[in-house]
């Protein structure tokens, strides 16, 4: 059985990752890819995948956004893509598919590729539908504290890095990069600071620029400027701007 494979994720790479892989499978046949949500609610709806591979985190419209208007007789199987540690995705277990977490592990990769063939094989037509709308109406619904992530992973070469939240100094824009600067170095992480800004704890982050994101126990100094801007001198040393957007909410949150 050939099974029609939609592959949706706003980072180019990622798209071709998931497209290497499912190159070693003679039975998956990708239909198309997708950048962004809105074509992807298109695309499904145009060609009936299947299964598809979907990102959680796209701007303007998430994975869920695009799942919640997909109609019942247009729901595929759906995997998820996500860069959330594993704690945060118990509900996932309840109801979707599968997921995999990027980095994504190729062997990984297969047991998802399993578990589609399995479901394809034995699927009944509400069954799959259902979970989906069940996880959708849990995340609405819940009344559950946010989880933010307390860790990131860095890939380098062929090696996974992970980097504690409270290692973290404070985390500049650095093109499609963040860097995260750490007392040791600075890793490179490719996500944007806006993705972050909702990942990171606001007890202990907050956002100073539009480009750089500071942990509030490393603020040493702030001085105000004459024109509603501020500087901020960090415990390392750092020296950084705050812009006249943020720098009301900083001086109220530190006092």
């Amino acid at each position: 059985m050939t099974c029609r494979v939609l592959i949706i994720d706003d980072e180019p790479l990622a798209r071709r990752g998931i497209s290497a892989l499912l190159a070693e499978h003679d039975d998956m046949h990708i239909v198309g890819e997708c950048s962004n949500g809105y074509e992807a609610l298109a695309r499904i709806l145009e060609c009936a995948p299947d299964l598809v591979f979907l990102d959680i985190q796209m701007p303007g419209m998430t994975g869920f956004d695009v799942l919640n208007l997909v109609p019942k007789e247009k729901m595929p199987l759906t995997i998820f893509l996500t860069a959330y540690d594993q704690f945060a995705l118990r509900a996932f277990d309840i109801h979707a598919l599968d997921y995999l977490l990027k980095p994504i592990d190729e062997d990984r990769f297969v047991d998802a590729l399993r578990h589609a063939r399995n479901a394809l094989a034995f699927r009944s037509e509400d069954f799959f539908e259902q979970r989906l709308r069940a996880l959708l109406a849990q995340r609405d619904n819940s009344n559950e504290p946010i989880r933010y992530a307390d860790r990131f992973s860095i890939r380098t070469g062929s090696r996974l890095v992970f980097v504690a939240a409270q290692e973290i100094d404070w985390i500049e824009a650095m093109g499609d990069y963040a860097g995260l600067h750490t007392p040791q170095k600075t890793h490179l992480l490719r996500e944007s600071l806006n993705e972050l800004a909702l990942r990171l704890d606001p007890k202990f982050f907050v956002r100073v620029h539009r480009s750089a994101i500071v942990r509030i126990d490393q603020i040493d100094e702030m001085e105000a400027l004459a024109n509603r801007d501020a500087t901020l001198r960090l415990k390392n040393g750092a020296r950084l701007r705050v812009s006249r957007t943020y720098s009301e909410k900083l001086r109220q949150l530190l006092g």
